[in-house]
């Protein structure tokens, strides 16, 4: 059990005073059973009006509405959590799921629903064969195929930092040989989807007191990665960034079907696009 602080601050400046349009602010860690939140401190400059509310996967989202306008846009979140997570869980799967292929359910197939579609285009199949690539066999173990899949994308993708946001498509990161920890976890999800998993994005933060994880920027950062379903066990974290399953380390905020539903920080100003000179983000996940 550990007691965490994650402090995320976003910063924008601008060459003059710019007004803002709303922003849709999704920082605030997700309860459950193995995350305790404290605390969440959300601060906002220049002054807006704050609502809540959560989201279609449950998610709280925070939009921000504000008045005047400035020539800076500061957005600052400070979370007090405890983390409760065993390193090396044992999965509870059904013993109808243990083996490759299975059937899920009516209830489960519906409920899933686009959680079990690629979110990207695939039309030459290129994906779906590189993913029936690490099936052995028919009645291959369930969760050995799913642990090969997320070692076989860090084994075949070459991490890197991306400024841009956006994730590439999992087709142009199998072609390029890198990505970054969004386009890890992208191509990951639609690979088990090309299988029939239902399968989603989860965007958050990575503790890593050690500073020797992949992505990992000082003792914490902003992460994405993957969350499987398998009846018995339920969802199942993955990590192909670090080759990782459980999430020990790993503190979600969102989960969603497509990559873009999560960021923490989207929004528009209003004015011309030179107006804007710099972004800094600043992430630090550090033991109360």
């Amino acid at each position: 059990m550990t007691r965490l602080i994650v402090r995320h601050r976003t910063t924008y400046r601008y060459r003059q005073p710019t007004a803002f349009g709303p922003h849709r602010l999704i920082l605030r860690p997700k309860e459950s059973r193995t995350l305790r939140l404290h605390k969440h401190k959300l601060e906002v400059s220049p002054a807006a009006a704050v609502s809540w509310a959560h989201d279609v996967t449950g998610n709280s989202v925070a939009t921000a509405t504000f008045r005047e306008p400035a020539d800076a846009l500061i957005i600052d979140s400070v979370a007090t959590l405890t983390l409760d997570v065993e390193k090396w869980p044992v999965f509870d799967i059904a013993a109808s799921a243990s083996s490759y292929p299975f059937l899920l359910s009516e209830d489960e197939m519906a409920d899933l629903g686009g959680l079990r579609l690629q979110a990207y285009l695939d039309s030459t199949g290129e994906l779906r064969e590189w993913a029936w690539g690490f099936v052995a066999r028919e009645g291959t173990d369930t969760l050995s195929l799913l642990k090969d899949i997320s070692e076989g994308v860090a084994a075949q993708i070459v991490y890197e930092e991306r400024e841009d946001e956006s994730a590439q498509s999992p087709v142009q990161t199998l072609a390029r040989g890198k990505g970054s920890c969004r386009d890890f976890a992208v191509l990951f999800v639609d690979a088990v989807r090309a299988l029939g998993f239902g399968a989603r994005i989860v965007s958050g933060y990575l503790y890593d007191p050690d500073r020797n994880l992949t992505g990992s920027s000082g003792s914490g950062s902003t992460h994405a990665w993957a969350e499987v379903y398998l009846p018995g066990a339920g969802w199942i974290m993955f990590d192909p960034t670090n080759r990782s399953v459980g999430g020990f380390n790993l503190i979600p905020v969102a989960v969603a079907r497509h990559i873009r539903q999560v960021m923490p920080v989207s929004g528009s100003f209003i004015g011309d696009v030179a107006a804007f000179e710099a972004l800094d983000v600043c992430v630090t996940v550090t033991p109360e």
